[in-house]
This record gives C-alpha cells, structure tokens and sequence, in this order.
C-alpha cells in the first residue's frame, strides 16, 4: 500500500515537472507546477455529454480505464514493501491490465463513428502492439536472472555488482521510459499538442470525451507516468531503508520527469511510418538484455 501512496504522491507534480521543464527550455514563463491537477478538478466537477450515436461502451470507458491503471499501480511494489497485490506472474497481469484499459478506450473511439477517432485508435493499437513484447522480454529476462516471476520478489532479489548487470539496469529503464512514453502518446511517437485531426494518435480518440469523463482520462494519463518510473526505481535501488528509498524515490521520478520534458522540448516528434521502427528496436534493445542475462548465468552457449 505504501507503494500506491507513493505514487499517488509523485503524480501530483510529475506532469508539472515535465510541462514546466518545457517552459523553462523553450524561455516561456508557462504554467504552474500543479496547474494540470487544477485543469483535472475543473474536469470532475463537469458533467459528461454524451453523443446520441454513441452507445454505452462509450459511457463506461473511462471508468474501466481508469479503474486498470489504479489496479496496475496496486501491483506494483516498493523496496521491501509488495504492491498491494504481488503473487507469481503479477508482471502478467500488470501488462493485460493495462491492455484492458487501452482495449476499452480503443472501442470507445470506434463506438462514436468518427473516421478520425478510428485512425487515432487503429494508430494505438499498432503501437502498443509493438511495445508489448519489449516489456515481456525485459521482464522475463529478469525473472530468468532471478528467477522469480513477481515483481516485488524479482526487484528484491535483483542485486547491481558487475558491469553487466549495471549495463541491463540502464538498458532496462531505457526500454521502461519509452514505454511510458508510448503508453502515454507522448514525444517522441506522438505530440499531444497538435491540432490537426490527421496526425494525432491519442488525442483524437478523446476528442468526444468531455467533463468527469475526460477528467478521469487525464488522471490516469498522470498516474501512468508515476507508475512506470516507480519501476525504473525498483529497478535500480532494491531494498534499503526507507529513510533513504523515499528520497530516492521522488529523486528519480523528478529526473525522469526533466528527461520526458528535455525530451519534448528538443526532440521533433517521428514520421508517423517510422513509429513502428522505433518501437520495434526497443525489442531489440530487450533482446540484448537478454543475451546479457544468458551470460550472467552462463547458459549462452
């Protein structure tokens, strides 16, 4: 549970972070550090409005969304604290859990008729398509090495001494971060700030969505970001006392937010026919972890 509070906690700024390190990169004064949190309350206290071609999935969507993101985020542990749920394969259904959130989103995009939402939601698919085979690779590399299958177990045992193992840990939060940065249609696969219908990938699949619907969408969009860098933290420091995890844990979640924000301001946003390349050589990346976890236990050859 401490876990769940943790990241609660460093979604509050993790956004602001990333917006106000944009700011700060392109010589704007840009807004406030918590005003995304102020943008998502103005949302809940607004009603829904529904299209009549719509039918209920597009009703119910944001709610199931939302709902996996906070389940995915129970699983997930911190230090010698499990996730409020951890048992044997909890990375599964970490990744399904998530998926059913996507999947119901995606329906809901198709349930309102627009052409547009359509190619926004066919783009999603596409792209976490792609990116769900990084993530097993990564994580069954780890069980292997390990060899344990949940989360909590596998970051506790995982123990950083060699080269090797430094060079997976560094190789395994890059492939995490980008990830998260599919996952939540962000630089450099897609720019949430375009306004053009044609090339938007995530954005265009919420255009209908309005009031609490929509507040709920952005609020799992913060809690996402949080969740996977709580990963990247595990990844790294284990278990150690908590008097020293905290800190290092909301040291982390601000450097990932500065790197996701240095990130957007100075990186153009890919081709739309490159995307699936991208995605496809951070299983490549995966690939080489690995190999280098073959290596530490010596069944290489």
């Amino acid at each position: 549970m401490l876990s769940a509070i943790l990241i609660i906690l460093a979604a509050i700024f993790y956004t602001g972070i990333i917006n106000r390190t944009k700011s700060i990169a392109s010589g704007r004064k840009g807004p406030g550090l918590f005003q995304h949190l102020a943008d998502a309350i103005r949302l809940f206290r607004k009603g829904a409005v529904y299209s009549n071609t719509t039918s209920f999935v597009f009703q119910i969507a944001p709610t199931i969304y939302f709902s996996t993101v906070v389940i995915a985020m129970l699983l997930v542990p911190f230090g010698d604290s499990k996730g409020l749920f951890s048992f044997q394969g909890d990375f599964i259904l970490f990744a399904y859990i998530l998926a059913l959130g996507k999947f119901f989103s995606i329906i809901a995009a198709l349930d309102t008729g627009s052409s547009f939402e359509g190619m926004g939601a066919s783009r999603e698919a596409l792209f976490s398509l792609f990116a769900e085979p990084a993530f097993f690779i990564l994580m069954g590399s780890l069980a292997l090495l390990t060899g344990h299958t949940s989360f909590h177990e596998i970051f506790a045992a995982l123990h950083l001494g060699s080269y090797t193992t430094y060079a997976i840990a560094v190789l395994g939060a890059f492939v995490l971060v980008m990830i998260s940065m599919i996952e939540n249609s962000r630089m450099p696969i897609d720019d949430p700030k375009t306004h053009l219908e044609l090339t938007m990938i995530h954005e265009v699949m919420i255009l209908d969505n309005s009031g609490f619907d929509l507040g709920l969408i952005l609020t799992a969009g913060y809690l996402k970001f949080a969740i996977y860098a709580a990963i990247v933290f595990n990844l790294f420091v284990g278990t150690i006392h908590y008097q020293y995890s905290i800190p290092l844990f909301f040291l982390t979640q601000f450097i990932l937010a500065v790197f996701m924000g240095l990130v957007e301001s100075f990186m153009a946003r890919f081709r739309m026919s490159h995307n699936p390349q991208f995605i496809v050589v951070l299983t490549s990346v995966t690939l080489l972890i690995f190999f280098g976890v073959l290596l530490l236990i010596g069944k290489f050859i």
